[in-house]
């Protein structure tokens, strides 16, 4: 039977335990894309008549695509907060949404006259894409690399990698509602330049602040 020291020092051990991943990274990212939709609607905004939108397949293609390499990602995130985690099938899963857009690409060829596709590329707000995903993406890398750092993770580059390409899926999900090119051939160019520079700076950052 435990006697009252034991339980003291059990009682003690349970109440510095750190906290799940999962409610730890949603506390942290509450405040961090609570600031990025704030900064999102102050200098960007929704698209004008955005509910008409989405019925649009490339529109909605878009942002389903983003919330899905959202979900995925930070699946990932999660899988890395304690020492002794395998990855391995989280970083298969986001083969999926490059396999989508690979589709949309070939399916855009065959739709769009060839002599339009330079123009779809390009778009009309590329760098704006590549300004707004880091600047929407920032705050929630913080938060999620505050997330880790109650966590344990083993390799601190490729957590805060992970944070990285999270936080700039977050970023882009938020910027494809503002966004007006929808072309695929648009979104497999501009879109993952911004994410991998999150990314690359997750891995920075989580290099730096991730070790223990």
């Amino acid at each position: 039977m435990m006697d009252t020291n034991e339980l003291i020092a059990a009682l003690s051990i349970d109440s510095i335990r750190p906290p799940a991943p999962g409610w730890a990274l949603t506390r942290a990212l509450i405040p961090g894309i609570v600031i990025a939709v704030c900064l999102f609607l102050a200098t960007l905004g929704l698209r004008p008549h955005f509910p008409s939108l989405l019925g649009e397949p490339r529109f909605l293609f878009k942002l389903l695509l983003l919330d899905l390499l959202t979900a995925l990602s930070g699946a990932l995130v999660l899988r890395l907060f304690r020492p002794g985690a395998v990855p391995r099938a989280a970083v298969l899963a986001l083969a999926i949404p490059p396999i989508l857009l690979a589709i949309a690409i070939c399916a855009e060829l065959v739709a769009v006259p060839a002599a339009q596709w330079g123009a779809r590329l390009v778009g009309s707000n590329s760098m704006v894409c590549l300004r707004s995903i880091p600047f929407l993406g920032f705050a929630p890398l913080i938060a999620t690399l505050l997330a880790l750092r109650n966590g344990a993770p083993e390799r601190p580059a490729l957590a805060g990698a992970a944070a990285g390409l999270f936080a700039g899926a977050i970023g882009a999900a938020i910027y494809a509602t503002h966004c007006p090119d929808d072309s695929p051939f648009f979104v497999a160019v501009w879109y993952p330049i911004a994410i991998a520079f999150m990314t690359a700076l997750g891995a920075m950052l989580g290099a730096r602040l991730l070790r223990w």
